[in-house]
């Protein structure tokens, strides 16, 4: 070990402040000095982990505190992939997901294979876990692809579901060769391994949804939340190697069993992004680079040429995995070299089979020398792959997510879409503050992070308690707008008449969405029935939704959507309906559309251009969709949508939906959705959806929202 004594301080430095606080200037300044030059800040972290690490200038040991971080980081990644998968669109290229992943395992293993055996001469067991080194990738440029907001892209949701099955694979192969090495490979070792996946799988996808929901139900603690996700990504780790398989495929199975209950758009979401990107895989990303040492290829040509083959075998397989795709879903180059970027970085599960078989001894020399599964001569390699290819990954990734970024913003451009949306929140209860933020924020387009209103009208009496009770209000949905990252601009109004303030505010912000809030147990009152139909609706160019929260949004596993005949016709129809939308994309719940036929076959024209996971029933009368309604099960929900008296959709039945929810839905979570009947034709900019014959306007306009 190098000492260098300067007024106490030797290397590598073991104060832990001096250390904690050595790589939080690392991960500050990386960012901040490389995207000067464009160079991918997280290919900084790992150089700069290799220059401080044990092979460099012996500045810190990679010791426990930096492993412990470190592989929190990288289950980090393995969770928020599983986390950030559109389950939509997962379902709809689950096809494309598996022919992928077995792209990307067969072509580098055979490659790998073929270097292994004829070229390095290796053993077949040694040239098959050799192969296998090739076959896994981690996901270390998701983070970057994911804040340029393509996360949903198709070429990002496929390659996301292949890295599950390409990792499987690969670390079930090395489970199967490190058994066989021991000689212990018979048919209770295949019959273990294979029942102890499948409970490990049916326990993280079945059970942990179930404790989810529970614990979010039960408790609304921020912090106490956040443990918790902390606490399911570590059990479901913990459970994967109980089972025989690595750590990294149980956190990404803990993200898909979470992903319904972490709404995209929530604060909770905004925490585990926050503090992973922050802190965790910074602490990955400087870990790895520590086991670099350049030092090992200058020393052996043995060790450069078991490197090149490495290199060969994965980044060349890789890339003509990803070609394959390309070629086979006929996707565009910017696509397929995405792919190509984000499956190219060998990290996690390459360095976890590499230690594996370097620690299986086989047998010793005469001299000794104990005679490895994986000799170092691989084990050095793989720090060569790792750092190369981690390197073309995040220029590769960064490169085509940005070009694939600014063709869906000229697409946007050039549809003919200019609507504006300003969402105004109507404060009246405490109780009701934070579910109305989250709505707020569920139905909002992603881009809309500022035109976002909460307003509580005080009596012109200036009572001292009034006020002091809206600037509560208004703090609270401040605060809690600002947890989900969305600003959220508060309105203090005096007026002799709430539903009077409310109107004059929504002509001067320009609002096109109310949102008003009903208690819990009032549900909807005589009063609030009054002020509905003879105020709020009264203003005819406003989309208002009235609210109903029983139970948390992110708990909702589906939503029961009741349109009535002649919807369609109506001017605001689209711009309610991009609300559901957005309510399903951004919480993961399914909808099932109880509809007139025709307006079902609008619905199926415009999911083919805007995916979600949806069912249509055709509901042939008004009073078939009410049985629906109150026959909701536990963690359903009811949308409704309403109309005007003297509007082409309206029915007269609809004025039993007050007393109907009153008495069925008083414990369920409904939303009662009035579109706009009218609007200002001189304002062109103001609603873009009134051709109801225009499909293609209309999904240009849902795919401008969901960016």
């Amino acid at each position: 070990m190098t000492l260098l004594s300067i007024h106490n301080l030797s290397l590598p430095i073991e104060d832990p402040v001096l250390k904690f606080l050595l790589v939080l200037i690392i991960i500050l300044a990386a960012p901040l000095l490389l995207n000067k030059i464009k160079v991918p800040h997280l290919l900084g972290l790992i150089i700069a982990g290799a220059v401080i690490g044990p092979n460099g200038f012996n500045v810190l040991s990679r010791d426990s505190s930096i492993v412990v971080t470190g592989t929190t980081g990288l289950l980090y990644i393995m969770f928020l992939a599983g986390l950030e998968i559109d389950m939509g669109d997962f379902k709809k290229n689950k096809w494309k997901s598996l022919t992928f992943g077995l792209y990307t395992f067969i072509v580098p293993f055979v490659l790998g294979y073929l270097g292994g055996i004829y070229i390095l001469e290796f053993s077949i067991l040694t040239s098959i876990l050799f192969a296998s080194l090739f076959s896994s990738h981690t996901l270390i440029a998701y983070p970057l692809v994911s804040k340029l907001g393509i996360a949903k892209n198709s070429a990002v949701n496929i390659t996301v579901g292949g890295t599950m099955i390409t990792d499987v694979l690969a670390l079930l192969v090395l489970a199967i060769i490190v058994g066989m090495s021991q000689g212990d490979v018979g048919t209770e070792f295949w019959v273990k391994l294979s029942v102890s996946f499948i409970v490990f799988a049916l326990v993280v996808l079945l059970l942990f949804p179930i404790i989810g929901r529970w614990f979010f139900k039960k408790v609304d603690d921020k912090i106490s939340q956040y443990i918790f996700v902390l606490v399911m990504i570590y059990l479901a780790a913990l459970l994967a190697e109980f089972a025989g398989v690595e750590a990294i495929i149980g956190a990404f199975f803990a993200g898909l069993a979470l992903n319904r209950l972490i709404p995209h758009t929530s604060s909770l979401m905004n925490r585990v992004e926050f503090v992973g990107n922050a802190i965790f895989i910074p602490f990955f990303l400087i870990s790895v680079g520590m086991l670099i040492d350049f030092k090992v290829f200058f020393k052996s040509w043995e060790t450069l040429e078991v490197a090149a083959i490495m290199l060969v075998a994965s980044i060349g397989g890789k890339y003509l995995s990803a070609v394959a795709t390309q070629k086979t879903f006929r996707l565009s180059k910017e696509e397929g070299r995405l792919i190509f970027g984000l499956s190219s970085a060998s990290a996690a599960a390459t360095l976890a089979s590499v230690m594996v078989g370097y620690n299986i001894i086989l047998s010793e020399t005469e001299t000794g020398e104990p005679i490895r599964l994986l000799n170092e001569h691989v084990l050095n390699g793989s720090i060569l792959l790792i750092l190369v290819s981690c390197t073309i990954s995040s220029f590769i990734s960064m490169s085509n997510a940005q070009k694939i970024a600014e063709q869906d913003n000229e697409e946007t451009i050039s549809g003919n879409s200019h609507e504006q949306e300003n969402i105004l929140l109507a404060l009246n209860y405490e109780a009701t503050v934070e579910r109305m933020v989250n709505l707020g924020t569920l139905i909002k387009a992603h881009s809309n992070t500022e035109n976002l209103f909460a307003l509580n009208v005080i009596n012109e009496d200036k009572n001292e308690s009034s006020v002091k009770n809206a600037e509560k209000l208004l703090h609270l949905a401040t605060d809690t707008g600002a947890a989900a990252d969305v600003k959220i601009q508060p309105l203090k109004r005096y007026d002799n008449d709430v539903i009077n303030g409310v109107n004059n505010v929504i002509k001067e912000q320009n609002i096109t969405d109310l949102i008003i809030a009903l208690e819990d147990e009032k549900g909807f009152s005589p009063s609030f029935a009054f002020n509905l139909y003879n105020g709020y609706l009264q203003s005819e160019d406003v989309n208002v939704l009235v609210y109903h929260a029983a139970q948390p949004l992110s708990t909702i596993k589906k939503y029961a959507v009741m349109i009535p005949e002649n919807a369609h016709q109506e001017a605001g129809f689209f711009h309610a309906l991009l609300r559901v939308w957005n309510i399903a994309r951004n919480s993961g719940a399914t909808i099932t559309f109880y509809a007139s036929e025709n307006i079902l076959n609008i619905l199926q024209r415009i999911i083919k251009k805007a995916n979600i996971e949806a069912e249509f029933i055709i509901m042939n009368t008004w009073k078939d969709g009410e049985k629906t309604a109150t026959e909701l099960k536990t963690d359903e929900a009811l949308i409704v949508f309403m109309a005007r008296r003297g509007m082409k959709s309206y029915i007269p039945q609809m004025r039993r939906i007050p007393e109907l929810l009153n008495r069925y839905l008083l414990d369920k979570n409904y939303l009662l959705i009035f579109p706009f009947s009218e609007f200002d034709t001189s304002s062109s900019e103001k609603r873009s959806v009134g051709n109801h014959d225009d499909f293609m306007e209309i999904g240009n306009v849902i795919k401008r929202i969901f960016k």
